[in-house]
């Protein structure tokens, strides 16, 4: 996973007690950033949640580019 870290900024900083910064009021999160957040729980990583939404973003930036279709918002907004 240090390759999703670096992926994501390589900060491994956090802020808060549990490790993760709080969302943003009205802001939800969309089925690819829950998801990279269950992996980031799951493999014991301390990526924030500003991290992952960044990460999601990029990968999801990289796909619309290479295949040219949207993303469809139910999964990534």
């Amino acid at each position: 996973m240090d390759a999703f870290k670096k992926f994501t900024g390589g900060n491994t900083q956090t802020t808060g007690a549990t490790g993760t910064n709080p969302q943003q009021p009205g802001e939800k999160k969309d089925l690819g950033d829950k998801i990279a957040g269950f992996v980031n729980k799951k493999e014991g990583n301390r990526a924030s949640d500003t991290q992952i939404e960044s990460g999601t973003d990029k990968v999801r930036g990289l796909y619309e580019k290479a295949t040219g279709n949207k993303v469809d918002p139910k999964i990534s907004n």
